[in-house]
């Protein structure tokens, strides 16, 4: 070969390994739609809309603004929309984003069945579902998705509450359970571990999504005898059920208690410290417990006239913790985002040194609270009196237990190898 032919040959080869080159980083930094776009699906109009609603979406947007509006060189948008409360309405929205709107992401989901629905529709289309609203355990068991993040508190974690008290005395339990997926896995796990704990579950009532009288709920909860009377349902419902309790004079009476399982902030401002004093339950988030929390709280009460609730601060946390897999991996491949996720660790106001486990549970510490009495109370929104950390790996469920299949086929590969997950 000539000399000629030996330079053209080299500069055809230079040239050919510059195209794979950036073809390459192009594929592995490509932003799709050039543009970041994230979903907040919630309730905007029902019970659950005080403590998700706007004050999720303005979390969210709290957290883009703080990622400067932009990641990978490219916008950041964010859009939202009603779910209202049922997992039609959520799924069809899921699709119609995924399929036309180009979402990435999609957070809040407040309300196990509208979760549940759009996990299913994330797992299809391969896209990021951070669900911060729901309970339901089967987010990281039959229904785990490698695509999903379930970020907040599950109904293994609250029951938390019932565990602490059966051990210290409360042996008999009755259960208001709201008639849904969320209300009906809140009891099957709070009732697992009261019996675990050598407690006895001595009776149970269904209420309806919504219901507005509980007075049959809470008269079948006195005539039990039972110790403890759990509310096994959130947002209105539960604060309906607590009024009826006051009504009929459960907590004055000193032989029966009222747990509160889903209980959060704006419940409490909701229901004034009059009724809620001394309620005890599980929070993953108050925004006076140090400094970042409180100067989060501040800017988030400027926008929304009160403080943020536990599910708005894990929906700022959610968005931040996936623009960070985004910027680090240069692309908003659901894929690559989520093993950059699983990998790094989540360290912010919301969770401090928590991890993302392979069945798409956000571990982090939870906190048991009791609401203070209103001479407790120095300020506005000074509601809580944190009585403990509970670790997360006591907090919630552990993997040994876990029906995910993601976690099965690990173990699976594990014991081929010989080696232990």
């Amino acid at each position: 070969m000539s000399f000629r032919m030996k330079q053209l040959a080299h500069l055809s080869a230079c040239a050919t390994f510059a195209v794979l080159s950036i073809d390459t980083f192009a594929q592995t930094s490509r932003i799709s739609d050039d543009v970041v776009r994230i979903g907040v699906l919630t309730d905007l109009s029902g019970i659950y809309s005080d403590f998700a609603g706007k004050g999720s979406v303005e979390a969210v947007r709290m957290a883009v603004e703080e990622f400067g509006g932009k990641v990978a060189g490219k916008p950041i948008d964010v859009v939202f929309a009603d779910h209202q409360n049922k997992a039609d309405i959520a799924s069809t929205k899921a699709r119609e984003w995924f399929d036309q709107q180009h979402v990435d992401m999609i957070t809040d989901l407040v309300g196990s069945s509208p979760s549940l629905a759009v996990v299913e529709i994330g797992r299809q289309k391969q896209r990021v579902v951070m669900v911060t609203g729901a309970y339901s355990s089967r987010l990281t068991n039959d229904a785990c998705s490698p695509y999903t993040v379930h970020y907040q508190i599950d109904t293994v974690a609250l029951a938390s509450t019932p565990k602490l008290l059966v051990q210290h005395g409360a042996d008999s339990w009755y259960f208001i359970t709201a008639d849904s997926a969320f209300g009906k896995a809140m009891e099957q796990d709070a009732t697992a571990v009261i019996v675990a704990n050598k407690g006895r579950v001595v009776g149970s009532a269904k209420h309806p999504f919504n219901a507005s009288d509980f007075s049959s709920y809470v008269t079948q909860a006195q005539a039990s005898g039972a110790k403890m009377i759990a509310l096994a349902d959130a947002g209105g419902d539960m604060i309906n059920a607590v009024k009826a309790a006051n009504e009929f004079g459960v907590t004055k009476s000193g032989k029966q208690s009222v747990v509160a399982m889903a209980f959060l902030l704006t419940d409490v401002h909701s229901l004034g410290l009059p009724l809620a004093q001394n309620l005890y339950t599980i929070e993953g988030f108050y925004w006076d417990t140090d400094d970042k929390t409180r100067q989060f709280a501040q800017r988030f009460y400027k926008r929304m006239n009160k403080m943020p609730t536990a599910i708005q601060a894990a929906a700022y946390s959610a968005t931040l913790t996936y623009l960070k897999a985004v910027a680090a991996t240069g692309t908003d491949d659901s894929a690559a985002v989520m093993k950059q996720m699983k990998s790094a660790p989540v360290d912010d106001l919301y969770a401090h040194h928590g991890t993302i486990r392979e069945d798409g549970r956000l571990m982090k510490d939870l906190y048991l609270v009791q609401v203070k009495t209103p001479a407790e109370s120095k300020k506005p929104w000074d509601y809580y009196n944190i009585r403990a950390v509970i670790p997360a790996d006591q907090a919630f469920q552990p993997l040994s237990k876990s029906t995910c299949p993601l976690v099965t086929k690990t173990r699976s590969v594990a014991s081929i190898q010989g080696t232990t997950p």
